[in-house]
């Protein structure tokens, strides 16, 4: 891969640096989460859940998901040095209790043993306040505590202990340590300009940063490539948004996917706008191959214009070697999903037009009007960008957030080395353990 287009290969090299760096802040933070535990441990037991109500933790929740600061940042490696300095104090100290339902729904309003270990659970990692005292009633306090423990974890912040809530519950200290670490070292290796404008994809967690002079000017939700087709891990530039784009099938997709499609639906390509070109750009009618052989044909497969094109109104071309962009998708459902990890590689990206004006902002003639004209035609539009915004694809399952907050992803790909990180959230929607 050539520095030419702009490509940088993503580095394994570990540039760990001291620890006497962490400074005096880093240092004091697990000794104060300490002292909340201990004050929590030994306060009164609280009455029942209807007695209990704190107005502000849906708010506090909120707050935890959403922030102006990049996940890529100069403060990136900073804070996750403090974080690490704080589990490692947790895990010093013993870790936290593991969380056992039984067969009780744990959620607002429910009075249960196991409530009480959750509540420490919570409190030792921040989640749950000194005020809300040992009592076995799952109360609002609790309630805002797993939301925002939920938000921390990339999972939705419903307030129920659900299957994969749990499981990111009872991960051990020493093993979200471990993961800090391999994260730090991930994190070393990014160059310390980004570019005044640039964009993160951050596989683990599913979203597009877009980024100006230091603060995320956009967030988008994102479909990642699945596990056995994964996103390939990369810093590079994007050169160009093209509006109406054709889409050309990877042999990989055709081979796997649309041929054996036309082994069932013959008129499969015609009502999806697909045509078929050989070498020298002749069309070659379908029904004239031999579906049913053992290679697939040596053809290209694209796809017009249009709204059942796979890329839907727009493509974003980055330099690399792999054949992978981000688009927009007609599935837009998919992004409703508890984990998208659903793509041949590519990265499909919510409300995608957004993205698109804004890496244009700098290209003369091109406001959200002409876009929009643009798509309306449905006619295919290259625009190069007068000059490339750095894009880094990368892999950060564990980072500090900035705010004292630490955030933490299922390991989809597994790079982690640790299989309790890997949740096996792509199996659907979270559901209640009962």
């Amino acid at each position: 891969m050539s520095k030419k287009n702009g490509i940088e290969p993503f580095s394994r090299r570990s540039f760990l640096r001291s620890a006497a760096t962490f400074g005096a802040a880093a240092v004091a933070a697990p000794a104060l989460a300490q002292s909340a535990l201990n004050d929590l441990l030994s306060a009164p037991s609280r009455g029942n859940w209807d007695e209990q109500f704190d107005a502000k933790a849906a708010s506090r929740t909120a707050s935890i998901a959403v922030s102006n600061t990049p996940i890529l940042s100069p403060s990136s490696v900073p804070n996750i040095q403090q974080a690490i300095a704080q589990y490692q104090s947790i895990a010093a100290n013993g870790g936290w209790p593991q969380i056992n339902p039984g067969q009780t729904k744990l959620q607002l309003g429910v009075s249960d043993p196991a409530v009480q270990a959750l509540r420490q659970r919570l409190a030792i990692t921040g989640d749950l306040g000194r005020e809300a005292g040992m009592s076995p009633s799952f109360d609002s306090y609790v309630d805002g505590a797993v939301k925002r423990f939920q938000a921390r974890h990339g999972l939705p912040p419903d307030g129920v202990l659900g299957e994969y809530t749990v499981k990111a519950l009872n991960i051990p200290a020493e093993v979200r340590l471990q993961q800090l670490n391999t994260n730090l070292v991930r994190l070393q290796t990014f160059p310390a300009d980004l570019g005044r404008r640039h964009l993160m994809v951050n596989i683990p967690a599913t979203y597009v940063e877009a980024v100006q002079d230091g603060q995320v000017a956009l967030r988008h939700e994102a479909i990642v490539g699945r596990l056995s087709r994964p996103t390939h891990i990369i810093n590079s530039k994007i050169f160009e948004v093209i509006l109406n784009p054709y889409w050309t099938a990877p042999r990989s997709i055709v081979e796997k996917d649309i041929v054996p499609l036309m082994r069932k639906d013959p008129t499969y390509l015609t009502k999806n706008n697909i045509r078929l070109f050989d070498p020298k750009g002749t069309e070659v009618a379908p029904e004239s191959i031999d579906w049913n052989a053992d290679k697939a044909p040596n053809l290209m497969f694209r796809q017009d214009p249009g709204k059942n094109n796979a890329m839907a109104s727009t493509k974003i071309n980055f330099h690399n070697p792999n054949n992978e962009y981000m688009h927009d998708t007609p599935e837009q459902g998919l992004f409703n999903k508890l984990m998208r990890f659903d793509s041949s590689g590519c990265v499909r990206v919510q409300n995608v037009r957004d993205l698109a004006v804004w890496l244009l902002a700098e290209s003369p003639d091109w406001s959200r009007q002409r876009v929009e004209s643009v798509i309306a035609t449905r006619v295919n539009t290259p625009i190069e960008l007068p000059q490339e915004v750095p894009v880094y694809l990368a892999y950060i399952s564990a980072w500090g957030a900035g705010n004292g907050v630490v955030q933490f992803r299922d390991d989809i790909y597994q790079l982690d080395g640790n299989a309790q990180l890997a949740l096996d959230t792509t199996a659907g929607m979270e559901q209640p353990v009962q």
